[in-house]
């Protein structure tokens, strides 16, 4: 891990929502909405997308703890703003809170999420 990342370093990243990211056990006759697992693949593939440029060669992130509320429904086809902050760096675990916010500027997630660098060739088993 390179000694750019600093606590208090933010970053978003948007999406549009797309059928497969909904829910459909509700029923027929039901609107899909964005699914709780989607958000939070979103949540920890913004922090992924972060944390990338400030892993030295050879290092990559796993995440290894999600504690994330599902607070508002949003609909399929609305945007979703995923936004990430580093709180803390210990050693190499990371540690964020995260947000997720409907086009509408409601919140519609928030939580914390943990990550760890890792050495791809070591974790791969190489």
């Amino acid at each position: 891990m390179k000694d750019t990342l600093k606590p208090g370093m933010s970053f978003e990243k948007t999406i549009t929502t797309t059928p497969d990211m909904g829910i459909s056990h509700m029923g027929p006759g039901v609107p899909s909405m964005y699914s709780t697992p989607a958000m939070i693949m979103l949540m920890e593939g913004t922090c992924v997308e972060f944390l990338t440029p400030h892993m030295g060669a050879g290092e990559q992130t796993v995440g290894f703890h999600v504690n994330v509320k599902h607070l508002a429904p949003t609909k399929i086809g609305q945007n979703v703003r995923a936004k990430v902050t580093l709180n803390e760096i210990k050693g190499r675990r990371l540690q964020f809170t995260v947000e997720a916010f409907n086009e509408d500027g409601t919140k519609v997630g928030d939580g914390t999420h943990e990550r760890a660098v890792v050495e791809i060739a070591r974790f791969a088993g190489h």
